[in-house]
């Protein structure tokens, strides 16, 4: 008779030393995870701020996005000769495929969040990007790669709820010259990044962060280029001005953290991390750009924005429940195996 009931008392020594093993390997690959995810939307959440300050006195969206995707373009390709060991060749539909993904996706995103900028506020902007995993799930949905639960159900109805308030509530202001436009803009730049990070998480299962950000990068590069090319738009008073003055400088902090390594770092995290626990890490990038907007007076308060994003935040408190249930309920059926069971 074939005996199917669980058991873990028959383990031997050697697999719970690797059950260990893995288990403490997991968490320092979480810990990893967490502090890239935290370190790069802090550079994010300021890069709200140094953007609406750049935007659209000193340059243009279409000139942003050139400069940005141009200086991470070549961030990640030196990063991959400097250290070719974690690089790798790649197919030639592997490259057209990540070429696409910064076509669209990358130079997408950043394109409609620069002209969100020009019409928003740095806040409002941070709200939508807040709901990045609630979209990310939602995709995934639609993908088939995750299920439904109650919880989620609910979180996407206050995160929904949470965006409706902003963009229908916000007013004309002397820092918010377009607050409707500005903010569907941010809006359509939150789903185009959920699904770069689901896309992104794919490629990063076999390729390396360098091949994958280089390739998607290049490709928002080559759009941006020649969508500048096609409108003649471009707009740049920040580079007559000298290295020292604040523009540059401000400029310099866009280039080199939030459009380089805070890319680096995510791409770091979504190695070890599930695609919508990094989404959710959108909600420091609101938190941090709340802040110093505030400070800077780059925003008011309102209490229709407070209710936003209370919203925003019990939204993703509750796809974060539930993601973390799942992501438990999966450990412990990994750690607890039926001996004999028959697949």
């Amino acid at each position: 008779m074939n005996n199917n009931r669980p058991t873990t008392a028959s383990a031997s020594p050697n697999q719970g030393k690797a059950v260990e093993s893995d288990t403490k390997s997991s968490k320092k690959g979480r810990l990893v995870g967490n502090l890239s995810m935290f370190v790069a939307k802090t550079f994010s959440g300021l890069n709200e701020n140094a953007l609406k300050y750049l935007l659209p006195t000193w340059m243009n969206a279409f000139t942003g996005v050139v400069l940005r995707l141009g200086f991470g373009s070549i961030f990640f390709w030196v990063a991959g000769w400097i250290n070719p060991s974690k690089t790798e060749k790649t197919s030639n539909r592997d490259r057209l495929l990540l070429l696409l993904t910064g076509i669209i996706c990358v130079f997408g995103y950043m394109y409609t969040l620069l002209m969100g900028l020009t019409y928003t506020t740095p806040i409002s902007s941070s709200i939508f990007i807040a709901l990045q995993g609630t979209v990310v799930y939602i995709i995934c949905l639609f993908l088939h790669t995750d299920r439904l639960s109650f919880g989620r159900l609910i979180g996407i109805i206050l995160g929904i709820a949470g965006a409706l308030v902003c963009i229908l509530t916000q007013k004309h202001s002397e820092v918010a010259s377009n607050p409707l436009l500005g903010n569907i803009y941010c809006f359509i730049s939150t789903f185009l990044f959920s699904a770069y990070l689901v896309i992104e998480k794919r490629f990063l299962k076999r390729l390396s962060n360098a091949t994958v950000s280089k390739y998607t990068f290049s490709g928002g590069c080559l759009a941006a280029i020649v969508a500048v090319l096609i409108s003649g738009n471009w707009f740049a008073p920040v580079l007559t001005h000298g290295i020292f003055s604040t523009p540059f400088l401000v400029l310099a902090f866009v280039l080199v953290f939030p459009s380089s390594i805070s890319y680096l770092l995510t791409d770091i995290a979504l190695k070890r991390l599930p695609a919508t626990v990094v989404g959710l890490y959108a909600n420091w990038i609101l938190i941090v750009a709340a802040i110093v907007s505030y400070a800077l007076g780059q925003d008011k308060f309102s209490w229709w924005q407070l209710l936003s994003i209370l919203l925003i935040i019990g939204s993703v408190f509750l796809v974060e429940s539930a993601e973390a249930k799942d992501q438990s309920a999966k450990a412990e059926d990994r750690t607890v195996q039926p001996e004999g069971s028959e697949k």
